[in-house]
């Protein structure tokens, strides 16, 4: 049978099921609900299987949704289309109003968030007498650091954030992806000099390599995507480019993320300028169809992360190392945003900048970015250090998606309470 087939209908099955379950039933937000349901589905399965020997087509059937699997899937095939798709709807011109803010949180905390959680959990690991390095810690900083914006947006959805907050935190979290891959690539770099040397010509080759070879793909394709009148040849294009840029990468050793997200930003840019310049271009159709395969593909996502919940439970160490992850997280983020507040000037919606620190800190959820960055690091570490990164980046992720995103109305109700 074709396994690949099978899979695909399973995880679509699991993605329609469960979404129609929580919006019938339960009502959470999409990435929320298919997580938690999947975790209790993997861990029925699991309990099952030792108990009854006919569930053993069961335990096959988890044992093929483990990480390494999930790896392939993000790695493989739909990284470059997910950072595409959330980088290509940005609407440049809409950011003048809060620029300066949504610049300073996209690239200033993003950077501070990850040097903080870096030099944090480096300390944490002295204590345990785990053997990171400081650039290796700086990586895994680099790996948590970036929100992300489609469970972001979910979320703010479910409740009426004032729209001058609402629209800052979702600036952000679309921004900041490409920041997060920026740095893994500086960080991963450093980690690399340290076996290799040559820390210069390992960024040369993987950032400036990539930046040139999505410039000059997304020249080509973006010509015929202005100048065609075919909607659907536009969306064409645009998977062209994306597809083209993250392979050539790949085989010429740039870091294919990089390329994906600099040719989502050239998309947006270019259209935003021709839009400024009064060429508006008809694009209803890709706008639509970026949406859906982004929400399809993070909805996927969550579901195999839910059912390689168990086996990341079976990592040694991994209660404390949680632990340690999610504190670690959770005070990098608020010394960050506390840094950035500094130089923000007046916030809108009559929020002081404590409560603007509190509502970004509980609403600053992780998501697939940071699981297919943790998991591009298994070829820069060995494998006991590649299974903190993963077990600790399922803790954030774990946590800052079910747990923040299930209080996030209540929290936000305290903040909303204290400011009136």
């Amino acid at each position: 049978m074709n396994t690949f087939l099978l899979n695909t209908v399973i995880l679509l099955a699991l993605v329609v099921a469960l979404g129609y379950l929580n919006e019938k039933v339960t009502g959470f937000p999409d990435e929320i609900a298919l997580m938690m349901f999947s975790i209790v589905i993997g861990g029925v399965l699991v309990v099952l299987s030792m108990g009854f020997q006919g569930t053993a087509s069961a335990m096959e059937l988890i044992r093929g949704m483990k990480y390494f699997d999930l790896e392939k899937f993000l790695m493989e095939g739909v990284l470059c289309f997910m950072l595409f798709a959330g980088s290509c709807h940005m609407r440049l011109l809409d950011f003048k109003t809060h620029a300066r803010t949504i610049s300073l949180l996209a690239v200033g905390a993003t950077f501070l968030g990850a040097v903080f959680y870096g030099l944090l959990f480096y300390g944490a690991g002295k204590l345990l007498g785990l053997s990171m390095t400081v650039p290796v810690c700086l990586m895994f900083g680099s790996i948590v650091a970036p929100t992300d914006p489609i469970a972001a947006t979910s979320i703010l959805k479910k409740f009426n954030l004032p729209p001058g907050i609402s629209f800052i935190m979702e600036g952000e979290s679309l921004l900041n992806d490409g920041m997060g891959v920026a740095l893994f690539v500086f960080f991963s770099g450093m980690v690399t000099a340290e076996k290799s040397g040559g820390f210069f010509q390992v960024m040369a080759k993987e950032l400036l390599g990539a930046v040139l070879v999505g410039i000059l793909v997304t020249a080509v394709c973006f010509y015929i995507f202005r100048h065609t009148k075919d909607e659907a040849r536009q969306i064409f294009a645009s998977l062209l480019a994306v597809s083209l840029s993250y392979l050539l990468c790949e085989r010429f050793g740039f870091s294919g993320a990089i390329a994906s997200v600099v040719c989502g930003v050239l998309f947006s840019a270019l259209r935003n300028y021709l839009e400024h310049k009064g060429e508006p271009l008809s694009l209803e159709q890709f706008d639509n169809f970026w949406s859906v395969l982004d929400t399809l593909l993070n909805s996927v996502l969550y579901v195999m992360l839910g059912l390689s919940f168990i086996h990341i439970l079976q990592m040694p160490h991994v209660l404390i190392l949680s632990l340690i992850a999610v504190g670690a997280n959770l005070a990098g983020r608020v010394g960050s945003l506390g840094v950035s507040c500094l130089f923000v000037g007046q916030l809108p919606d009559g929020y002081d900048k404590g409560s603007f620190i509190k509502l970004l800190t509980w609403g600053g959820l992780r998501g697939g970015l940071s699981v297919a960055l943790a998991m591009s690091a298994q070829t820069l570490v060995d494998g006991s250090t590649c299974n903190i990164i993963m077990g600790g980046t399922y803790a954030i992720v774990f946590f800052t998606t079910v747990v923040q995103g299930m209080t996030m109305p209540r929290v936000y109700e305290r903040i909303r309470k204290g400011i009136k």
